[in-house]
């Protein structure tokens, strides 16, 4: 194999390798993509954009204020009187039931701070163990969704608004979604001093993932009304990352607007500055892994996205719509969507537009999305998502071929003149310029590409990248059995017997190429495939299963040409 040759196969090798662990830390422990000033910048509301509520004490253990037009919320209006409805003893908790959601609301401000993903296990030997993605109990996990109004400009300061210390009432405490029902809704209500009541409904629909909170405000009391509808998102960060040899996700937060349809702001921004943002439309989210919990307010409307570092260790991530006003014998309706469920890109994009991003290809997406939508395509025929990858592995396989067998055909050439190269690089060890000078007379006379063997392979490296990303963010393969042993191909392979098949595969492909001349060349590249094998031990299995078929592809096909054109293997 000319020099040229394997130093270009080393590289591709270990690039990928490298890539892939340099995009693993940069996901865990790099910087978010709205990092930096653009996530502080202070910014007026324009017309009818209340003010941001001061999450630190819409926490309930303390009442909620808002600061002055002084304070470190530039765009807030005005200082809020203490809520009437602050009594701290226990409030009752609503149990609510559909046929996908188990779901706690709290009647002390209504905030939902226990949901659980019905259908979707903790883990593969706890099935009856519903995953916890809203959880307030947890203080390593914690994760609550609150609303309440906020104060907009002009509006009377004594006006009680209600918020997360808010006690509301309830006719029931718990709420079953009935077999024949395609809805259910969960009413709360509060009416403040000044004769103001608030009728807060959770809309739950069958087979969805969605909460609608509609806030309807009517106005008994003898003077006019004005606020706006707030919701946030309250999260403690991840303990610890995945490891160096762990699933390696983005958790966090994202924002989504006309001009960034996709926008991290990471736990480290909402430490290092307060985001203020007016944006048209859009949403706001919470990501890890497979779930994603989402605000989606009217897409119409020009709302204020917001974050905060509360105490605890705990952040905020929000957005205040718009101010209405009611005047008195009026009523007027605050609706917004919340999206708590798996990252299933059809039922993201139906909610919101570009909510589907936060199944996050990465840069390599124009390849990822159709590589994801044929394998699920597949899948509809085949029922298994194991069997799925490896008919998509021979798809893959089958369009590049001819970009394969160019390859293999150099490679099985420069096996052939092995003999001759070797007896040059004897000849000329002591004159190197005349050595090469000599090996590439060679493969001019026997029209010879060094890097015919390279290039192709270089092709094939960001369909590897996209595949790789779709099988390691697609909700539909996290505790997806294949046959066995292998219960789950999102996790690795718990007895490590794929990874290593995967390293044999990479032997036996070494033997087909011809032997580096060079024994510290030689070394490397036998020391590769159990450097892959290694690392390998712990990617998810259906990973490995894509690289194993394709190795056993792979061997096939250049055994073939390679006994074709040598004449023996």
């Amino acid at each position: 194999m000319a020099v040229d040759q394997l130093r270009m196969i080393l590289i591709l090798t270990l690039g990928v390798l490298g890539f892939l662990l340099w995009d693993a830390w940069e996901r865990d422990y790099g910087p978010a993509s709205g990092a930096g000033g653009a996530l502080s910048q202070q910014v007026s509301p324009p017309d009818g954009v209340a003010g941001v509520p001061e999450t630190e004490s819409d926490i309930p253990s303390a009442p909620p204020v808002l600061p002055s037009a002084e304070g470190d919320i530039p765009s807030a209006a005005g200082e809020v009187s203490a809520i009437s409805s602050t009594d701290e003893t226990a409030s009752p908790k609503i149990r609510v039931i559909t046929d996908v959601l188990s779901v706690e609301i709290d009647t002390r401000g209504g905030t939902i701070d226990h949901l659980e993903l019905i259908g979707y296990p903790v883990a593969v030997d706890r099935p009856d163990e519903a995953y916890r993605l809203l959880d307030d109990r947890d203080p390593d996990r914690y994760f609550t969704v609150r609303s309440g109004m906020a104060r907009a400009q002009g509006a009377d300061p004594n006006q009680a608004l209600p918020n997360s210390n808010t006690l509301f009432e309830s006719d029931r405490t718990l709420y079953e979604l009935p077999p024949e029902a395609r809805s259910l809704e969960v009413p709360l209500r509060w009416r403040s001093a000044d004769g103001v009541e608030y009728l807060r409904t959770y809309l739950f629909e069958r087979n969805a993932y969605t909460i609608e909170m509609r806030t309807e405000v009517t106005n008994a009391g003898n003077g006019p009304w004005k606020a706006a509808l707030y919701a946030q998102m309250q999260r403690s960060p991840p303990s610890g990352g995945g490891g160096l040899f762990g699933t390696y996700t983005y958790t966090g937060g994202v924002l989504s607007g006309p001009q960034d349809p996709y926008e991290k702001v990471d736990f480290s921004d909402m430490e290092r500055d307060n985001l203020e943002r007016d944006v048209a439309g859009g949403w706001a989210a919470m990501i890890e892994h497979y779930f994603t919990v989402a605000l989606v307010p009217g897409a119409q409307d020009t709302n204020r996205y917001y974050s905060r570092q509360l105490s605890g260790g705990k952040f905020a991530l929000g957005v205040v719509g718009p101010s209405r006003s009611v005047d008195p014998g009026q009523s007027e309706t605050f609706s917004l969507t919340l999206y708590a469920g798996p990252k299933i890109q059809d039922r993201m994009e139906s909610v919101a537009e570009n909510l589907n991003l936060t199944v996050d290809y990465g840069f390599l997406s124009l390849i990822a999305e159709p590589l994801f939508w044929l394998l699920r395509w597949i899948h509809t025929y085949i029922g298994n998502w194991g069997f799925s990858i490896i008919v998509l592995t021979c798809l893959i396989k089958l369009a590049f071929f001819h970009l394969s067998a160019t390859s293999y055909r150099s490679m099985a050439r420069m096996r052939k003149l092995q003999p001759r190269i070797t007896a040059l690089r004897d000849r000329y060890s002591s004159d190197r310029q005349r050595m090469n000078q000599e090996m590439m007379n060679l493969y001019r006379e026997e029209k010879i590409n060094p890097l015919g063997g390279c290039l192709p392979i270089l092709v094939q490296i960001p369909v590897f990248i996209a595949l790789y990303w779709v099988l390691l963010e697609s909700v539909e393969l996290r505790q997806a059995p294949f046959i066995g042993w292998l219960v789950d191909l999102s996790e690795h392979d718990p007895y490590f017997v794929l990874p290593i098949l995967m390293g044999l595969t990479m032997l036996i492909q070494q033997r087909l190429n011809p032997s580096p001349p060079d024994p510290i060349q030689a070394k490397i590249m036998m020391a590769l495939p159990f450097v892959f094998t290694f690392f390998f031990l712990f990617f998810p299995s259906g990973l490995v299963l894509y690289w194993f078929v394709n190795n056993v592809l792979s061997i096939i096909q250049q055994w073939v040409i390679t006994k074709k054109i040598v004449g023996t293997t």
